[in-house]
């Protein structure tokens, strides 16, 4: 992968910055980086119906054979799944696996926020002042990534943050405060790459692509936004949570099929105080490696 293209982020655990083994690196530089590609983007790989058709071949039998392969190929540890690798049928039912229990501990401090997903984070104190996200010059647009202009100017000071799954991480996104979920709500859009890659070119695809908003209402942080994000062959997005009833902090949400996938999390002003590395690492416009139920802050 050339330099430019390179994606480099912070391990929380070995403390070092490490490239990305971006899977599909060179069909993404082709799609977004090719003149022909981008053509191709906007006439058939940004439509659902490719990222439909892309899904069922992950449902069929024969993409079995994809999955030993894959746990190769990017060093996945095997001893986390809930189920031997060989008992997969398909490619997706090997995509959203589940793990084994307290593999992922959730941290117990009842002042801390933890993150929803595995994956690579970036957190910012005020949404409204997001700037030079991945690439100089590129604003954060809140307004069009909720929906709802007065929903944006009260969370315009708050606290956010983006966490982006690549193909390669444990797919289901949890909870990450206690609290009581309201139904979700469906904004429909485009399914674009939401890798660095494409967001170097154009942020927008954030507020564009096709996405799901619910809201949790806290004892102690107020009423979260959180929202999951879909992307180019991402099958789809599937919720497992029972709107109106209690949650606890870890408890599972839902989970993406097949595809690179992100969570957003938004807090109203002066909720939360973010981690420092996290800070550190985001103002560096650098993603910052961590897993889900560690903690990405606390109460402020």
């Amino acid at each position: 992968m050339p330099e430019t293209d390179s994606i480099k982020f912070f391990n929380r655990y070995t403390g070092r910055v490490e490239q990305e083994q971006v899977y599909g690196a060179a069909w993404l530089r082709w799609t977004y980086c090719n003149l022909f590609g981008r053509l191709a983007l906007e006439a058939v790989v940004k439509r659902p119906f490719f990222s439909r058709w892309y899904g069922w071949r992950m449902d069929r039998p024969v993409s079995r054979e994809k999955v030993l392969p894959f746990i190769r190929n990017f060093g996945l540890d095997v001893n986390e799944f809930a189920d031997p690798s060989e008992s997969y049928r398909t490619f997706n039912e090997f995509f959203y696996r589940r793990l084994k229990a307290g593999v992922r501990p959730v941290d117990p401090d009842p002042a801390a926020v933890v993150f929803p997903a595995d994956g690579r984070h970036l957190g910012f104190p005020a949404a409204s002042q997001i700037k030079g996200v991945f690439v100089k010059g590129q604003r954060f647009d809140l307004e069009r990534l909720l929906g709802n202009p007065k929903l944006a100017s009260h969370y315009a000071n708050g606290t956010l943050v983006l966490s982006r799954l690549c193909p390669v991480d444990y797919h289901r996104f949890h909870f990450s405060l206690a609290g009581k979920p309201a139904e979700t709500k469906r904004l429909n859009g485009p399914l674009y790459s939401v890798n660095p890659i494409a967001l170097r070119r154009n942020l927008s695809y954030l507020w564009e692509n096709r996405r799901t908003l619910t809201t949790l209402e806290t004892e102690k942080f107020g009423t979260v936004i959180v929202l999951e994000i879909g992307a180019t062959n991402v099958g789809s997005i599937v919720q497992t949570y029972c709107p109106g009833t209690s949650v606890a902090k870890g408890d599972e949400k839902g989970y993406f099929r097949f595809g690179g996938s992100s969570t957003l999390l938004l807090f109203e002003p002066g909720r939360v105080r973010l981690s420092d590395d996290l800070v550190e690492q985001s103002r560096n416009q650098r993603e910052l490696y961590a897993r889900v139920g560690d903690r990405l802050g606390t109460a402020a």
